[in-house]
């Protein structure tokens, strides 16, 4: 009889066994150091570039093409972007692909050349009004045409394809304008206009601050 109210004294459903404590302590353990290694080591998002831009203008022509092509970017308040003034207003060209020129470097004695021809200006904020983007033959190197492509695109707050459109080039000196596209005061594109021409290459040989050959 007493083992019987032992059991009975024991078994009120408030003994918890030693091994469910130790279980539960190695979990919350496990739960900590999950934590801890999470923090340490975020998890990448894939795909995800964070330009810091809310444009992002981009000229490209056939891989491997020796001709030097160049773009031009005017903004509203007049300042242009080009080979000689990669920084003007809020806008900067990524690079001046000249072609073939000084296009290859040199390791371990092998030649590489780059074959990407490209030139990309980024829009880092926004001013309101009409911006004129150009393409510009600087260097032919055939009479041969030369189909060189245009694309705005709207970063914020998704990317989106402003313009897309593709001309040919067959001479030194030759400019064409691509667009026209005017933005409001929260960058929300208006209007995308194809005309009329408008040189850029003759504005940045006007005496203007930041505009002229360095």
């Amino acid at each position: 009889m007493y083992d019987d109210d032992l059991s009975a004294s024991s078994d009120d459903g408030t003994f918890v066994p030693f091994t469910d404590i130790l279980f539960n302590v190695l979990l919350g353990f496990a739960v900590m150091v999950f934590i801890s290694f999470s923090l340490i080591h975020p998890t990448a998002k894939t795909g995800a570039v964070d330009l810091k831009a809310e444009f992002l203008i981009t000229m490209t022509w056939p891989d491997n093409d020796p001709d030097d092509m160049d773009l031009y970017v005017q903004d509203p308040a007049g300042n242009i972007v080009w080979y000689h003034s990669k920084e003007a207003g809020l806008m900067t060209l990524d690079r001046d692909d000249r072609g073939d020129y000084r296009n290859t470097i040199t390791v371990n004695g092998q030649t590489i050349r780059n074959p990407l021809r490209q030139e990309i200006v980024m829009l880092r904020g926004i001013i309101p009004g009409e911006y004129v983007v150009n393409g510009n033959e600087f260097l032919a190197t055939s009479a041969k045409k030369i189909p060189v492509s245009v694309k705005v695109e709207k970063l914020n707050p998704t990317a989106s394809v402003v313009y897309y459109g593709t001309q040919e080039f067959d001479h030194k000196g030759q400019e064409e304008t691509y667009v026209r596209f005017t933005l409001d005061s929260q960058g929300k594109v208006t209007d995308v206009a194809t005309q009329p021409f408008k040189s850029l290459t003759r504005a940045v040989r006007t005496p203007k601050a930041g505009n002229g050959p360095k």
